[in-house]
């Protein structure tokens, strides 16, 4: 590949997402990434190798949709690390690497031999990144995370529910994101720190710490002005949180499950609003400015939404955009990643062709370079698929041993 990190090779031994996610964008930008999993246990494979979505009724572990999205353009390799063939290959493979990955729960890594100051003595200026839920030092280093957990943790389960209920959660892992990306510029500062000394390091990822500081300004508000969130009185749902605008919120349109965004910012916004609905309810004098608005904010959006409700969406969005108001139709997927001709501008779901699943789109990234851009043209690894290029072209492994590796069963 080319790009501006086709220099660097990436032994990669994380999984799911907060381990896949950062080495896939590195694998974008042209790093050759290799993809260690066990070809044993099952339990030892990524864990979304074998989960949907699916594209079809076949099920394998070749046919996970997460994980075929978070480890396009990498390469596949298996190891039995309970053999001292598989341990040998590690070792080597370590060896030719710039930077090794791995976002298992603290300890395990020094319990299979491959702690920070092992892999140093195999590679003197190895860049080793650990991402766990509460890092690898402290009294809850040996606790297990998972991305909803850290989010339970770090407090931002409870930030999401409403005033008056039980917290909602959060309907996918948006912390194992958010650690990939932590991950990333770890690793772009580590490689830019060894081009200007030439010394490695290590780097403890910690998710639950990264998950509080999703939340600075509800921390701020808590920790200075004694004020928690989502006590009694305060907004619900999309309404303005400090009362700086009304209406501000979310209104149904004609369809099914069919809705628009409108903000008024002041008082100019307000009577453009109702002018463009044309409903006497909004011309009432209570509603003439904000302080009013705000005193019946549901009396407001009950008015609003009636005005709304048999419109179509995409004509009252113009009209009001014309008429200075902000307003758009909610989107739906398909809409935003089909419809939009931005989505298509961006590049943002490149095509490859996986070897089982077929013709498929994958995520890429929301980045453009004028000299260096992002490429991915390749799918996710089958299990085990490059053993012969990996073990054989990059260790130098030759067939008879390649056969022997695996009749031992290290492979």
């Amino acid at each position: 590949m080319s790009g501006s990190l086709s220099h660097i090779r990436v032994c990669d031994l994380g999984g799911q997402l907060a381990g896949a996610g950062a080495t896939k964008i590195l694998a974008a930008f042209g790093a050759q990434v290799i993809r260690v999993e066990d070809p044993v246990t099952r339990g030892m494979w990524d864990a979304l190798r074998g989960v949907g979505p699916f594209v079809d009724e076949r099920r394998g572990v070749n046919l996970g949709g997460g994980f075929n999205n978070h480890n396009a353009g990498k390469l596949g390799v298996t190891i039995n690390l309970r053999t001292s063939e598989g341990t040998a290959l590690l070792e080597d493979l370590v060896a030719v690497s710039d930077i090794v990955c791995e976002n298992f729960a603290a300890g395990v890594m020094e319990r299979r031999g491959f702690g920070y100051d092992r892999l140093r003595e195999i590679k003197p200026d190895i860049i080793y990144v650990a991402n766990c839920g509460f890092g690898h030092t402290g009294p809850y280093r040996d606790f297990k995370t998972w991305g909803p957990i850290v989010q339970a943790l770090s407090g931002l389960t409870f930030n999401s529910g409403l005033p008056d209920t039980e917290p909602a959660g959060w309907g996918f892992s948006y912390m194992d994101h958010m650690a990939a990306y932590h991950a990333t510029v770890a690793i772009l500062g580590a490689l830019h720190q060894r081009a200007r000394t030439g010394s490695g390091e290590y780097i403890d990822l910690a998710t639950v710490p990264a998950g509080i500081t999703m939340s600075p300004t509800t921390v701020l508000d808590a920790t200075v002005n004694g004020r928690r969130q989502r006590l009694a009185g305060q907004p619900k749902g999309n309404r303005a949180e400090f009362d700086e605008m009304a209406p501000h919120g979310i209104y149904p349109i004609a369809g099914d499950d069919r809705w628009i965004a409108i903000a008024c910012r002041d008082d100019d916004d307000f009577t453009a609003l109702a002018s463009v609905l044309d409903v006497d309810a909004l011309r009432a004098s209570r509603f003439a400015e904000l302080s009013g608005r705000l005193a019946d904010a549901d009396g407001l959006d009950d008015a609003i939404a009636a005005a709304t409700r048999d419109r179509d969406g995409a004509t009252l969005a113009r009209d009001l955009v014309t008429a200075g108001v902000p307003a758009s139709v909610v989107a739906s997927p398909a809409e935003r990643i089909d419809g939009d001709p931005d989505m298509g501008r961006w590049g943002l779901f490149p095509t490859v062709e996986h070897p089982e699943i077929g013709t498929v789109r994958v995520e890429g990234l929301p980045l453009h370079f004028s000299e260096t851009p992002w490429e991915i043209t390749e799918p996710a690894p089958l299990l085990g698929q490059h053993n012969a290029e990996v073990f054989g072209g990059i260790l130098g492994r030759t067939d008879a041993e390649l056969t022997e590796l695996g009749e031992v069963g290290a492979l």
